[in-house]
């Protein structure tokens, strides 16, 4: 669905990075905190950190995102694994950040990263994410990471 090489003008974009852009989609504050000051060090552009579903469906509506970092877990009715779908259906890749994977994870996800992690575990899993979009050999797995693309 998104795992594919991108190509531009007949030229493959495998060196550049295909992950710049970021939603983090967290209803814990201190972990929503960390995350977003961790992925800017690293140089990702956070678009937002929202902590419920139809934030969430709103920025991944106005475009501009390369992947969703979303937890299961969300304040209201509707889940991260909501959001995950509606993502889905676009064809923007996931990484789930949960204490709990869900069952339907490889469906919706790119990956998993399990709660807690370091936050240097998270900017290691999109690094991994983000050589998996572009097709490239995928650097080693952070602790925690399940990846449900297919390995290089």
């Amino acid at each position: 669905m998104f795992f594919g090489l991108v190509k531009e003008g007949g030229v493959s974009k495998s060196r550049r990075k295909a992950v710049h852009s970021v939603l983090v989609v967290e209803d814990e504050p201190l972990v929503a905190f960390d995350n977003e000051h961790a992925l800017e060090h690293a140089g990702y552009r956070v678009a937002a950190t929202v902590d419920d579903h139809d934030h969430a469906v709103r920025v991944i509506d106005e475009g501009g995102i390369d992947l969703v970092i979303a937890d299961v877990a969300l304040h209201g009715d509707k889940s991260g694994i909501d959001v995950a779908r509606h993502a889905a259906a676009l064809g923007l890749p996931v990484l789930f950040v949960t204490g709990r994977c869900p069952i339907d994870a490889r469906a919706l996800a790119i990956g998993c990263l399990a709660k807690p992690y370091d936050p240097r575990d998270l900017v290691a899993a999109i690094g991994v994410v983000d050589a998996v979009l572009r097709g490239v050999r995928r650097p080693k797995l952070p602790p925690g990471l399940s990846l449900f693309a297919p390995a290089d």
